[in-house]
């Protein structure tokens, strides 16, 4: 396993963005597979920290030299992995990367770890809860907002699903944390 060094301790802004499914080849690249189905966080990143179910939960960090879209994942070539049996035992580590190492989006594109915790207001002012998720169907993404205070287990009763786009998305305003959309209370 990659060793971090003592002093080292993990940035505050760390976001899941994927798992070691397996390796790749014969000379310790492994393969990622990512939670996004854009992995340009995982492309552009020179460090990622790793958490393996077998430390404990515990965080290390470890440069990426070279990374690369193969169909669905990512396979990347981790320093300290440098064959095919140190690429397997990495099998299930999650891989988080720093908020501040994602690339820049264009004007008017979010990251949906950006989105949450926003709070949700319809044209009329009322309030209708915070994104508290978002998904993808397919077509496009999908706001999950709920009430703060609803447990996680209750919130597919009680949440609104508002598909994010244009025509009922108005505003999304980043300095705020507030997002304006096109959606009744009755929705």
């Amino acid at each position: 396993m990659v060793q971090l060094a003592q002093t080292q301790s993990a940035p505050e802004d760390l976001v899941l963005v994927g798992y070691v499914s397996g390796a790749f080849g014969l000379q310790g690249w492994v393969k990622i597979r990512p939670y996004s189905s854009t992995a340009d966080a995982l492309l552009s990143a020179p460090l990622f920290w790793l958490e393996s179910p077998n430390q404990g939960g515990l965080a290390r960090s470890v440069k990426c030299s070279s990374s690369k879209v193969h169909g669905e994942d990512i396979v990347a070539r981790l320093e300290g992995i440098e064959d095919r049996n140190a690429a397997e035992a990495m099998k299930g580590t999650v891989i988080k990367i720093s908020r501040q190492l994602f690339p820049a989006l264009p004007e008017g594109e979010f990251y949906w770890v950006d989105l949450i915790g926003h709070a949700v207001q319809n044209l009329q002012g009322e309030d209708l809860g915070v994104v508290r998720d978002l998904m993808d169907n397919g077509a496009q993404s999908i706001l999950r907002v709920a009430d703060a205070q609803i447990p996680e287990a209750e919130l597919g009763k009680v949440e609104r699903l508002i598909p994010f786009v244009d025509h009922f998305v108005k505003e999304v305003n980043q300095a705020e944390k507030r997002i304006v959309v096109d959606w009744g209370l009755d929705y």
